[in-house]
């Protein structure tokens, strides 16, 4: 038996809400709600929250890569109103990004998919889910009618991704992306030290000690089902535990080929940082890549998105939709990469932070933080609708 699931017999007595409306009303920005959110996780969450791939450049120049832009407005315009739409996939959305598939979000609070898919309704904006969500793609589906994409990865036992298609397929998702940048899982540093090994979804000891500090979400941790991963495997193996044969190194291009011929929905390559990966994309007869170095939680040292996005779109063309994830946390960020050829962002810690700090409410939070941001920085750009951002408001204080 899981310690998590001996510690659910000792009932410990339910604790006050640590974080509320007026909490998240005195957070004006997403580094707001992280510095919330940080103060509810115990260290093991944190650190699969805030951590990248060893030393972290890449964490950490997925954010510097933004000061290294500036914005050149059009100046004056009548921007009273603005429209944020766009269509992405072939399907119009109020706001031109979605948010992004992440493993594990029950580690931050115990609605986990089911919260961000109900903040994802509201807006109205797509959601991700991922292979390795903490919820079935049945059960999210149930929370929410809008846009739902599913996130694969490929792994050494063919028939498990098959099968996790065919349920996502089943289940209406509408668009398929397809991880090509994690054939093998990297070395994750930050949550070695705090002691969390994933695969293992037991939080460590010290975690649930540490937790004793963390009330409110130790609570609910104890009190909800233990963590598993429902879309991979037959019912009594839902388990990572075999996640290093998983993934085995054996994912090439000639993958992308079988899964065309089971999905008939959008395609997208996610985890493309090369032109001539865009280019093999669109000869495959996929309909879009991902811009994403995966948060920068595989391969150190490589470029932020923002930086290598430019050439990217110019390989696409007219024949991919081009979208981009990793370190975007402001409004301003999402239309500086829109008006560098974007179809839209995925945001991943953005609404992590949101749902770890206060559910549903949180997501929601950081939703709004962002559709704002994003409609101030058109405004005073002079942009009146995504259409009207482009290369020209942007420059780079030291291009190459």
């Amino acid at each position: 038996m899981r310690l998590s699931e001996t510690l659910h017999l000792l009932r410990p007595a339910r604790p006050p809400a640590p974080y509320g409306a007026q909490t998240l009303a005195r957070c004006y920005s997403v580094e707001d709600v992280a510095r919330q959110a940080r103060r509810r996780l115990p260290l093991g969450s944190r650190a699969y929250l805030d951590g990248g791939g060893e030393g972290e450049y890449t964490l950490r120049r997925n954010r510097a890569a933004f000061d290294d832009l500036e914005f050149l407005p059009r100046q004056p315009g009548d921007v009273s109103s603005v429209d944020t739409s766009t269509t992405v996939l072939g399907e119009r959305v109020p706001l031109p990004f979605a948010l992004s598939p992440v493993g594990g979000p029950r580690m931050f609070h115990h609605e986990g998919e089911l919260a961000v898919a109900r903040a994802a309704r509201r807006a109205g904006i797509p959601y991700g889910i991922s292979t390795l969500a903490t919820t079935s793609v049945e059960d999210v589906a149930a929370q929410t009618d809008t846009p739902l994409w599913f996130q694969l990865y490929i792994w050494g036992d063919r028939a498990q991704s098959k099968d996790a298609l065919a349920r996502a397929k089943a289940a209406g998702y509408r668009a398929l992306l397809v991880s090509i940048d994690t054939t093998v899982r990297s070395k994750r540093e930050r949550e070695k030290r705090a002691g969390l090994e994933l695969p293992d979804p037991d939080l460590p000891v010290t975690t649930l000690v540490e937790g004793a500090l963390h009330p409110g979400w130790a609570w609910h941790f104890l009190t909800s089902p233990t963590i598993s991963f429902p879309n991979i495997g037959p019912p009594d193996q839902r388990s990572l535990r075999e996640m290093p044969a998983m993934f085995d190194g054996t994912v090439s291009w000639a993958d992308l080929d079988w899964i065309r011929e089971l999905w008939d929905g959008p395609i997208l390559a996610k985890g493309v940082l090369r032109p001539e990966e865009a280019i093999e994309a669109a000869e495959r007869g996929l309909d879009g890549v991902v811009v994403s170095n995966h948060g920068g939680r595989q391969l150190d040292h490589v470029p932020a998105t923002i930086d290598v996005l430019p050439r990217i779109v110019d390989a696409a063309g007219d024949r991919l939709e081009v979208l981009i994830d990793s370190g975007f946390r402001r409004g301003s960020d999402i239309a500086a990469a829109l008006a560098l050829g974007a179809r839209a962002v995925l945001i991943g810690r953005a609404h992590l932070y949101g749902l770890a700090a206060a559910g549903e409410a949180g997501v929601r939070h950081c939703i709004d933080i962002l559709a704002q941001e994003l409609r101030m920085t058109m405004q005073l750009c002079g942009a009146r609708t995504v259409a009207d951002l482009n290369p020209g408001l942007i420059r780079r204080r030291n291009p190459a």
